[in-house]
């Protein structure tokens, strides 16, 4: 790899150069922006695989880099492959760790594309990934980019701003059939129905345009004595707008999969959720492949039906208190971990 930065090398690797000016951003903003959810405890886990010479490990949320520069300047042999679909993050984290020189990787894709990230790589395995999932602090702190109810801006929601559908199609496009559907799968909102209706009466008199006058419309379908308790009454429609924009549920229905079969042996997984969605999508993988395959009753396990991972975590694990007094945004953080422990057959 030649001399220049880390973020000139996404555009050569990754065909896509990022969206922001690099001058815009510092080492400093990043860091002030952005607290790495249970950092320590992501860490710990993925010592054991990452802490030798030559080990590769995957951020496959890269985000502002917290994370990813924290785990260079604890393991100095490590390599890092860095995948974020956002180029704005990719600018911030490119900066950021740019002083890593070749042993920072970024790869300009979603984090299902392990193969893809590993190809660009030049390496066929990773001893270790980690997925901190959901929207990251810097899309929910740039006003343009449309994630929070928060505050008025254009109803965007993309995590790549390159690609085509975003919340304001979804919201004046599709059917009220379709728009309870995600409401209520995507934001577990029991009040689907009732916004649904409000939204596709408010888009017939005039196109719905920004987050304010969509939070206007949810607020006036939602009772007010619900509107009393769980949080504000946008946040489930936005998460299941925001969800349905990004295709993140089947993006991580491929990647937990495809992160397990890339690790090598005694490589390790760890992964941060956020809503209980994400977290059975996490816990189902993770107890398949920690599962043996052997017919019930069947007398003997053969090798080829041994469970190729072994969960290292007790269930899900919870953030302390003083992380959560660090970082309010790690309270709903929800952790699992696993170790390859036999390679799939062939």
């Amino acid at each position: 790899m030649t001399e220049h930065s880390a973020a000139d090398e996404l555009t050569t690797r990754a065909g896509a150069a990022p969206a922001v000016s690099l001058a815009e951003l510092s080492d400093r903003q990043a860091g002030e922006r952005h607290v790495p959810v249970m950092l320590d405890r992501c860490l710990d886990l993925l010592a054991p695989a990452i802490s030798k010479p030559g080990a590769v490990v995957i951020d496959g949320t890269l985000g502002m880099g917290g994370h990813s520069e924290a785990m260079l300047e604890r393991f100095p042999e490590l390599t890092l492959i860095g995948i974020d679909r956002d180029p704005q993050a990719h600018a911030i984290a490119g900066q950021r760790l740019a002083r890593f020189g070749e042993r920072f990787i970024p790869v300009h894709a979603v984090y299902d594309q392990i193969d893809y990230a590993l190809e660009v790589a030049g390496v066929e395995h990773m001893d270790g990934i980690l997925l901190d999932l959901g929207v990251s602090s810097m899309q929910l702190d740039e006003r343009s980019r449309g994630f929070a109810y928060s505050y008025d801006a254009p109803l965007d929601m993309r995590m790549n701003s390159t690609d085509p559908l975003t919340a304001e199609i979804v919201v004046n496009e599709y059917s009220e059939e379709d728009l309870r559907r995600i409401i209520r799968s995507w934001g577990e909102e029991k009040f689907a129905g009732r916004i649904a209706s409000k939204i596709v009466a408010a888009r017939a008199k005039a196109p719905i345009r920004t987050t304010g006058e969509l939070v206007k419309i949810i607020q006036s379908a939602v009772p007010v004595a619900a509107q009393r308790k769980g949080g504000h009454p946008a946040k489930r429609t936005f998460q299941a707008l925001r969800i349905e924009v990004n295709h993140e549920l089947e993006a991580l229905e491929r990647a937990v999969p495809a992160a397990l079969k890339a690790l090598a042996l005694d490589g390790r997984f760890v992964a941060m959720s956020y809503h209980s969605l994400e977290d059975k999508i996490v816990k189902r993988a993770l107890s398949t492949a920690a599962t043996s395959t052997a017919p019930k009753g069947f007398p003997v396990e053969l090798e080829e039906h041994k469970p190729t991972m072994k969960i290292i975590t007790r269930g899900a694990e919870p953030p302390t208190e003083e992380e959560i007094a660090q970082n309010s945004r790690a309270a709903s953080a929800k952790l699992r971990a696993a170790e390859k422990i036999k390679m799939e057959v062939a």
